[in-house]
């Protein structure tokens, strides 16, 4: 790998009369996040130009945004699209959710950190004036990053945890969300999983079940994305990736997000997951759904 050559050759790509969109994405999708970050220092310093700046005067469209969400670090493109998620018109709580959901503690803490230098107020700040009530008290708890990332299950706690669960949703006239919260929220992986198990056995139903009879809107979406994240995350990416794609229209936003955040995390697991629930392949969704550079851009992040 020379940062040098990928930078000369991507010049190229855009100088002159008409832009050479095959070599731009041929050069791009061979380099990791970390190399593309090599190639858009040596292009300042060897050519004297911003490089996202020539990609965004040359390309435009879905295209431009892959290409530019490929040229991103990784914590500032989750930063960049959780801001937009909140600050452009309306909310998109599902961007909110997938993200905060999602990613680790140490990914969180990564985030909050660089939210706060690019934009001069915290994330919590903007969440809690963009979002409201049950709903805005989840994203909160999950933006601390603050949940328990150890392996340690306490079987009498998990059984205790489930019992609140039932008694907090099923059991009762009206819903004790704070308690879905305060569980679901904090508590670790293996733990969880044990309490989902418990769960089945004192309901008699699963979790998620519950969840969607008795909560609603972007609460229920928030809670079944935790439970979802924690029984299987590569699942709920090709759920996310199916749900953009299919019916009529294209949501966007969230398949550049999902293919660009994730093609170097898991985006194998999320084809095996994609077609072992959907029995078609993650590539031939795309192919049938996109169409020019940025369908080609799409199917290189895909693979396969």
């Amino acid at each position: 790998f020379s940062a040098e050559q990928e930078a000369q050759a991507l010049r190229k790509a855009m100088k002159g009369f008409g832009t050479d969109e095959d070599a731009i994405i041929e050069i791009l999708t061979k380099l990791n996040v970390s190399q593309r970050q090599q190639v858009l220092i040596t292009y300042k310093s060897s050519i004297g130009r911003d490089l996202i700046d020539d990609l965004k005067s040359e390309l435009s469209g879905n295209f431009e945004r892959v290409i530019v969400g490929m040229m991103t670090p990784t914590t500032m493109y989750d930063v960049h699209e959780l801001r937009r998620a909140m600050k452009g018109a309306g909310t998109d709580e599902g961007c909110l959710i997938e993200i905060l959901a999602s990613r680790t503690n140490e990914e969180i803490r990564r985030i909050n950190e660089n939210y706060k230098c690019q934009y001069g107020c915290t994330l919590e700040e903007d969440i809690v004036s963009d979002t409201s009530s049950m709903f805005r008290r989840v994203l909160v708890s999950l933006a601390t990053g603050n949940r328990d990332e150890g392996t340690y299950v306490d079987a009498a706690l998990a059984q205790q945890d489930a019992q609140c669960l039932y008694e907090a949703g099923e059991k009762k006239w009206g819903t004790d969300e704070v308690q879905f919260m305060a569980i679901l929220c904090t508590r670790n992986r293996s733990h969880l999983l044990r309490v989902f198990d418990a769960y089945r056995g004192i309901a008699n139903k699963d979790i998620t079940d519950s969840i969607k009879s008795e909560m609603s809107g972007d609460l229920e979406d928030a809670l079944l994305a935790v439970v979802k994240c924690m029984r299987n995350k590569p699942a709920y990416f090709a759920e996310r990736l199916y749900k953009s794609m299919k019916g009529l229209g294209t949501d966007d936003n969230t398949l550049i997000r999902v293919m660009v955040s994730r093609s170097e995390i898991d985006m194998l697991d999320i084809r095996r997951e994609f077609l072992t629930m959907y029995g078609k392949s993650l590539h031939s969704f795309i192919k049938g759904d996109c169409s020019g550079d940025y369908r080609k851009v799409l199917l290189r992040l895909c693979g396969g």
